[in-house]
């Protein structure tokens, strides 16, 4: 079957992917916070593995990962949740992590699990694409999973034909050079960043994460891109009105 993320990435609406950290708020809500988004929309789904020492994200979801933790959450916890993950949804879904989690779980192992499960793909922000390239990609390939590479204002033009030429869906645009939640809309380098990235014609699609939190700066992301990852905005959404009120914030974000 092909993956479920190319199969999204070939129709021309923009993409709204929100990402939830797996065990928040409660241990057990993973699956019905999957629900929830998916009853409201969303046309991705990114489930964050909750890890001690998250570098690249900024307070909400470094507090959710905390809590997570207490509340027990673990790869393996997360694996037996997901496990009936595609009797209710079609929609692509994605395992956001840290590649220490990864390799003490085992990496052939933690793809087997998430080929079992019916996730399409994989996010380590801190599994370099040469790493990658050298000695997981097979792995990824047998498993039917998608590698999915960061790029940033600062990466260089050759890195991200290098990271195009290696990927086999999207790539994950940070909008600027910080945290997750950090931002308050976008200035002209941003901008300038959106449309210079858009301009170079790499073979795959470009969806920007960082700094979105409503319509106005979905809709800027979103002018040269296929679309927007959500995360602080939803968890901080989800902490001050709970899980049930995910349509209303998924609403705002399509409303023209």
């Amino acid at each position: 079957m092909q993956n479920r993320i190319h199969q999204r990435l070939q129709q021309p609406e923009k993409i709204v992917s929100i990402y939830f950290t797996a065990g928040y708020p409660k241990r057990d809500d993973t699956l019905e916070v999957i629900k929830e988004l998916v009853n409201s929309g969303v046309d991705m789904i990114e489930v964050g593995l909750p890890y001690s020492d998250p570098l690249a994200d900024g307070p909400t979801i470094q507090q959710s990962s905390t809590q997570a933790l207490k509340n027990g959450m673990s790869s393996q916890l997360l694996f037996e949740q997901l496990k009936d993950l595609r009797q209710i949804t079609s929609v692509p879904v994605i395992v956001m992590g840290y590649f220490n989690a990864m390799l003490q779980y085992g990496v052939k192992t933690f793809c087997e699990s998430c080929e079992k499960c019916g996730i399409d793909g994989i996010i380590m922000p801190d599994l370099p694409i040469d790493i990658y390239e050298a000695e997981y990609q097979s792995i990824f390939k047998q498993h039917q999973l998608s590698f999915i590479s960061l790029i940033t204002p600062q990466t260089s033009d050759q890195r991200i034909k290098q990271i195009d030429d290696a990927s086999d869906s999207f790539i994950y645009m940070v909008s600027s050079a910080s945290t997750t939640g950090s931002q308050a809309g976008f200035g002209q380098p941003e901008l300038d960043y959106f449309k210079r990235i858009h301009d170079l014609k790499l073979k795959n699609k470009l969806i920007v994460g960082f700094g979105i939190k409503d319509q106005a700066s979905f809709a800027q992301a979103a002018k040269y891109t296929s679309g927007c990852i959500i995360g602080s905005a939803y968890i901080k959404h989800i902490t001050e009105h709970g899980i049930k009120q995910s349509k209303p914030f998924i609403k705002s974000l399509k409303e023209q």
